[in-house]
């Protein structure tokens, strides 16, 4: 028996008949960090001399800091001190974020509504060690069965890895699973480890190439909370 269809615009794949667990992606999806990055890495290159353009930022958006180097190389040459850099662009964002991590429109709403409902949920995300302490201080740790960071993988998105090991540890088939994404490769990563993948765009909006590979593209994950119960059902 199919899954009940939702109001949401469905028009580009298939919802799982049976859907057991959700897995969500962190920065630019559930907190609203992707912004700040951005400012701060902008402000750092023009103290460096450099211009770092929206088209330019959009390059980094769901890479794994640990591959950021040939990017960097490639805008601002060999002698680019990627490491330097690196360090004091985390350092500036970590201080910012410190003074309150902001969350994204409808991701308190749709986390807490799954929670309820005791729907296994997890996170997978590009960020290192910190995604644990960022999500601790957005008030949505508690939330998660399990949180997959860039330290609990060998290789980080596009590649499956870190959604294969999100709905491993939660115990369900990829396949069984939904995905929700707001980068290129993390879409990338979630259709190619088998879950259905919904968008929520961030910096980048979706191509033709990337609209293919997901099952819906939403304005807001409060799009999806609208329609939890079409999928898990009412709180008893």
């Amino acid at each position: 028996m199919n899954a009940p269809q939702p109001a949401i615009e469905n028009k580009l794949g298939l919802w799982p008949e049976k859907v057991e667990a959700v897995v969500f992606d962190m920065d630019g999806l559930l907190l609203d960090t992707e912004q700040i990055y951005k400012r701060v890495m902008q402000q750092l290159c023009q103290e460096w001399g450099h211009e770092l353009t929206h088209e330019m930022f959009a390059a980094f958006v769901g890479i794994p800091q640990t591959e950021n180097v040939p990017i960097y190389q490639q805008f601002f040459g060999k002698d680019f001190d990627v490491q330097t850099y690196e360090n004091l662009m985390v350092e500036r964002a970590h201080e910012e974020m410190s003074k309150g991590i902001p969350v994204k429109n409808g991701a308190k709403e749709l986390v807490a509504g799954l929670s309820a409902r005791g729907v296994p949920i997890a996170v997978a995300t590009s960020t290192g060690a910190s995604a644990h302490k960022h999500l601790e201080e957005a008030g949505l740790h508690s939330y998660f069965d399990t949180i997959v960071t860039r330290m609990d993988v060998t290789k980080g998105k596009p590649h499956p890895e870190p959604f294969l090991t999100a709905t491993s540890r939660l115990g369900f088939a990829p396949e069984n699973c939904i995905a929700f994404e707001d980068s290129h490769n993390g879409v990338r990563s979630a259709s190619a480890a088998g879950l259905a993948t919904v968008m929520v765009p961030d910096i980048l909006d979706p191509t033709d190439e990337i609209a293919a590979m997901c099952v819906a593209i939403l304005p807001s994950l409060l799009h999806f909370k609208a329609e939890i119960d079409h999928f898990f059902g009412p709180m008893n």
